[in-house]
């Protein structure tokens, strides 16, 4: 077989792809970021919301008692009380071999480190991205990841963390404002130049696969999947670019507010007012600290600082104060979705899964086990607090929850990250 030039191109016209890694020629890899496929319109569509909390919650405040449905509800959760019937409370729940700390909160919604992603058929995919894959072109944003302080919760198949929006101002403009033709212009034209590339180098290709081995056949061919999902998106985008956004009866207040708590509140509205008006079905939040103004009486130490109690009274009654606010505002989110109607049968709430937790199970210790989880809404079966305490040395994934959100959102698979089936009496 003829050595093929490490600099080795498909060419066509008008277009070069640079080829993936093939033993068989010698030829290195490039990177080439793929995005996921859409799947088929769902007739009355599910909504995913995660909401990950950086610094945890305190075990002792969150996770009741008792189990089953007759549990009294802990300091934590005491602001849901209304809501006790739309959300679930699960304990012993983790991803079984992760450790870290905060090195490893990243995978919250995977279940895998972004350092074994390769291990894995899906790499370390968060469910929200798995949901978002689904969702294809259905709506104007297939996902939308927003963090507040800090980094996102979301993260591709590729290993890669999607950047978040971090002001409202951004969210509110993605959202409501619409782009000037001038801008519209110009992202058409780029849509033109990158589409169908595989088209121009279809003939050089075919002929390519001829020369090398089976296994390098299937490679190439994986790689150029990857591109053709990446022309999909394109497609995508270019289908929402003339479609008007919609117009709702809400502003942002002016000036914008600049304490952490009353920008906590204000893009509960704007995940609200999203999943309203269908411009994404998917989105993820990131809550990590402040840097100025908490905007919370009775705080006098930094969020970070506080979860390092060591059971100091006086940290956990500050701790305390912050966390009940992340649970009212969970609690108010919650009742708004309630409120509003996603067709004449059912809810928002009904229609839209939202997961409240973190990857740290305990930050005084930065423990990644027992992680603190709670599931409302999304048609399911709720009221109760479900345990599932670890049997003869085996543990309960918390990826198996993922895997039955993502049935229940319509995804058909049998796995998630390190899921070992369905979770058991959820349903």
């Amino acid at each position: 077989m003829n050595q093929i030039d490490r600099r080795q191109l498909l060419r066509g016209t008008g277009a070069v792809v640079a080829l993936p890694f093939l033993e068989s020629l010698a030829v290195p890899k490039l990177a080439f970021a793929a995005e996921g496929v859409s799947g088929p319109p769902t007739q009355s569509p599910m909504r995913m919301v995660c909401i990950g909390l950086e610094y945890g919650l305190y075990p002792n405040d969150f996770f009741p008692e008792e189990s089953g449905r007759d549990y009294e509800l802990p300091r934590l959760l005491s602001p849901l009380a209304a809501l006790k019937n739309d959300f679930t409370v699960f304990s012993d729940l983790d991803h079984p071999g992760v450790a870290g700390g905060h090195a490893a909160t990243h995978t919250f919604l995977s279940g895998i480190r972004s350092d074994q992603a390769k291990q894995y058929p899906d790499g370390n995919i968060s469910v929200d991205q798995k949901a978002a894959e689904f969702v294809g072109a259905e709506t104007r944003y297939q996902s939308m990841q927003l963090g507040l302080g800090g980094g996102g919760v979301s993260w591709t198949r590729n290993g890669v963390e999607i950047p978040t929006i971090s002001r409202l101002q951004t969210m509110f403009d993605a959202l409501f404002l619409e782009t000037p033709p001038s801008q519209r212009k110009r992202k058409a034209s780029s849509f033109a130049v990158n589409r169908s590339i595989l088209d121009v180098v279809g003939d050089d290709a075919a002929a390519l696969k001829n020369r090398i081995s089976h296994s390098d056949s299937a490679k190439l061919d994986e790689y150029f999947t990857s591109i053709r999902q990446v022309e999909k998106r394109l497609e995508q985008s270019e289908a929402w670019l003339d479609k008007p956004k919609p117009k709702p009866d809400y502003k942002l207040p002016k000036p914008l507010p600049t304490s952490f708590a009353e920008e906590v509140a204000l893009y509960y509205d704007l995940m609200k007012l999203a999943l309203e008006t269908d411009s994404t079905r998917v989105i993820s939040m990131a809550i990590h600290g402040w840097t100025g103004d908490s905007g919370l009486s009775g705080i006098s130490m930094g969020y970070h600082n506080l979860t390092h109690h060591g059971k100091d009274e006086s940290k956990l009654q500050q701790l305390a104060v912050i966390e009940q606010f992340h649970t009212s505002q969970l609690a108010r989110f919650l009742e708004s979705l309630k409120r509003s109607q996603a067709s004449h049968e059912t809810s928002l709430l009904d229609q839209t899964m939202v997961l409240f937790g973190s990857g740290l199970g305990n930050a005084s210790s930065h423990s990644n086990r027992k992680l603190p989880l709670l599931l409302a809404g999304g048609g399911f079966q709720h009221g109760e607090h479900k345990a599932y305490p670890e049997s003869l040395g085996s543990k309960v994934p918390a990826c198996n929850l993922y895997l039955s959100m993502l049935q229940r959102f319509g995804v058909e698979t049998d796995r998630f990250g390190t899921s070992t089936g369905t979770l058991e009496r959820l349903s």
